[in-house]
């Protein structure tokens, strides 16, 4: 449940000062080089993904702990845990656009929105049936044998075969998302029907309880939630290990270089426009809808948009903090278009600390006065302003990073679109 406005959330992660800070390390001319840099910004994939899998195992552990022992105090160490992994998690995006590797897997582990009812109860105000989606609520939780199209599945055993192979996407639907860390949200905060009134998720420890029964299928909902945990964590594995020496994640890029500073800014430039500024922000601000958030069942989306813009910036200065503190850096892109044009990339620099700085002011207002989707609401001038600040802010740094690939010399790069900022009238049609 929501904290009323005048309380800090017990979830808060990272104090804001430390991330705004950072300035940058100097290297020496000859140090810097294509290939240093590259290997600099898989040194920090490697480093992201290994405190991501480190993460998702410390919240497979706080899961047993609910299993074992429900109560609202589990329950709540549980979700403190989901929330502890998405910090690292977002800072990977901007490693999606460009990697092909990493964007195909993407959709296994971080796919959104989705139609919460494939995976089990859900209330009456969510709806009975939906034109683009047949398993829109067939509820696997609380059905052992489902039809899927026009066959018989045994669903008996929940397992992460069963979620990843059968489920996930199901009948071409992408709103069928049955694994990642939104399905684990779900099954841990269940839907949020506050609307952009105050609260967030509530489900009740006892849906977990097998002595004390709520929403029925417990057995069952534990099966889920372990399955989809474990299968993370596996996905996890299968992305840190292309990152590792002589993974193909990392020889790729090592081995054209000239090719792996394109995808660098590629991904930034991706991630800031079309996909943070469009999909996820202006498009909820554009239809002020509660719905058209991130992580929407535990409101944690001003954390899910705050670190990704600290993962854009990681990238482009060659700097990462790790969960447990210590730094990974080295030779950046920053440092070559510093070399090829110092004032560009003092800009660049300057763009995206303010952005950043504007992400801070969206993230302290979701932990001190009201949630994201709360400031997308309608008629909250004040709210929306502060997210549109922040797009504002994506936007212009958007502009920076295409003309260091200019300043570069690179083929000019494909930057992801959005209707939303592109076309906003089509939103509507």
């Amino acid at each position: 449940m929501k904290l009323t406005s005048k309380m800090t959330r017990p979830f808060a992660v990272l104090g804001i000062s430390a991330a705004l800070l950072y300035s940058g390390a100097a290297y020496a001319a000859s140090d810097v080089s294509e290939k240093s840099v590259v290997t600099t910004y898989a040194d920090i994939a490697e480093a992201i993904f290994e405190d991501s899998l480190s993460s998702t195992q410390a919240l497979s552990a706080a899961i047993k702990t609910l299993v074992n022992s429900p109560s609202p105090a589990t329950l709540g160490l549980a979700r403190t845990a989901w929330i502890a992994t998405r910090v690292p998690y977002q800072q990977s995006e901007a490693y999606r656009f460009g990697n092909a590797l990493v964007d195909d897997w993407e959709g296994r582990v971080n796919a959104w929105p989705l139609d919460e009812g494939l995976i089990d109860y859900v209330s009456s105000t969510y709806g009975g049936e939906s034109d683009e989606n047949a398993l829109y609520t067939v509820n696997v939780v609380a059905n052992k044998f489902l039809t899927i199209s026009g066959k018989k599945v045994d669903a008996t055993a929940i397992t992460p075969v069963l979620l990843s192979t059968t489920l996930h996407e199901a009948e071409g639907v992408e709103a069928n998302v049955a694994t990642g860390y939104h399905a684990i949200e779900f099954l841990l905060w269940g839907q949020d029907l506050n609307g952009t009134n105050a609260g967030a998720g509530n489900r009740p420890y006892t849906d977990f309880d097998l002595k004390n029964c709520t929403g029925g299928n417990c057995e069952r909902r534990i099966q889920y939630l372990e399955a989809a945990t474990e299968l993370l964590i596996d996905d996890l594995n299968e992305m840190l290990a292309l990152w590792r020496a002589d993974g193909a994640a990392r020889s790729q890029l090592v081995e054209n270089p000239s090719q792996g500073i394109t995808v660098i800014l590629t991904g930034m430039g991706s991630l800031s426009y079309g996909e943070l500024a469009g999909e996820r922000m202006k498009l909820g601000l554009l239809l002020k809808d509660p719905e058209e958030e991130h992580d929407c069942f535990s409101d944690n989306t001003h954390n899910s948009h705050y670190f990704d813009q600290i993962g854009i910036r990681n990238v482009y200065t060659g700097h990462y903090r790790r969960t447990n503190g210590k730094i990974v850096s080295g030779p950046s892109v920053s440092d070559l278009v510093k070399k090829a044009n110092p004032d560009l990339d003092m800009e660049l620099r300057k763009d995206l600390d303010t952005t950043v700085a504007a992400m801070a002011a969206l993230k302290s207002r979701a932990e001190t006065i009201e949630a994201y989707d709360q400031m997308i609401g309608d008629g909250n001038a004040e709210g929306n302003a502060v997210v549109q600040n922040a797009i504002d802010k994506l936007i212009d740094q958007t502009r920076s990073i295409e003309r260091a690939v200019t300043a570069l010399g690179l083929e000019k790069i494909s930057v992801e679109g959005s209707d939303s900022l592109d076309k906003p009238s089509a939103v509507f049609q």
